[in-house]
């Protein structure tokens, strides 16, 4: 549907309207002034930090992604917020993956869904895409640590004396 709205211009001694045609629904980033591109880049990091905002994320990534990231964060490197983010991003829409490692005992369905809304909120507002799905894997659950098993735990006591 054509919407038709009016433009002042300034022909030099009057002020006229001239009549402007925009599409209902069109993107901000296509405007008759130019187009704006963001970058998937832009939109991966955008999703990453999202996700991680919502209680209940452990981590992202698949297990070889946070081995890499680890041992980039041991040699000084800062973690990727991207990591665990895939995004397919057009003109007007962008599609999102997401591979999250999840709290013991979090809900999943909830989770989820949490993270979902999160992000398309995140995506849509600071970039104006439409944001068409968000995939979710959860690709493994955080166990808390038992004292026991922390290295800075230090010697067992011993049961006998």
């Amino acid at each position: 549907m054509i919407v038709s709205d009016t433009m002042p211009r300034d022909t030099g001694g009057s002020a006229t309207t001239v009549p402007r045609a925009r599409t209902q629904g069109a993107s901000s980033l296509v405007t008759e002034q130019g187009r704006t591109t963001i970058a998937d880049g832009v939109v991966s990091k955008i999703a990453g930090l999202a996700a991680r905002e919502v209680e209940g994320v452990y981590d992202m990534g698949g297990g070889t992604a946070r081995a890499l990231g680890a041992m980039r964060g041991m040699v000084g490197g800062d973690k990727s917020v991207a990591q665990g983010v895939q995004v397919e991003v057009g003109e007007r829409q962008a599609a999102v993956d997401l591979d999250l490692v999840v709290e013991y005992g979090a809900a999943i369905p909830d989770l989820a869904g949490a993270v979902r809304r999160n992000v398309i909120v995140a995506i849509e507002r600071m970039t104006g895409l439409e944001v068409t799905e968000v995939n979710v894997s959860v690709n493994d659950v955080h166990l808390p640590e038992s004292p026991r098993s922390r290295e800075d735990a230090g010697p067992r006591e011993s049961r006998v004396q």
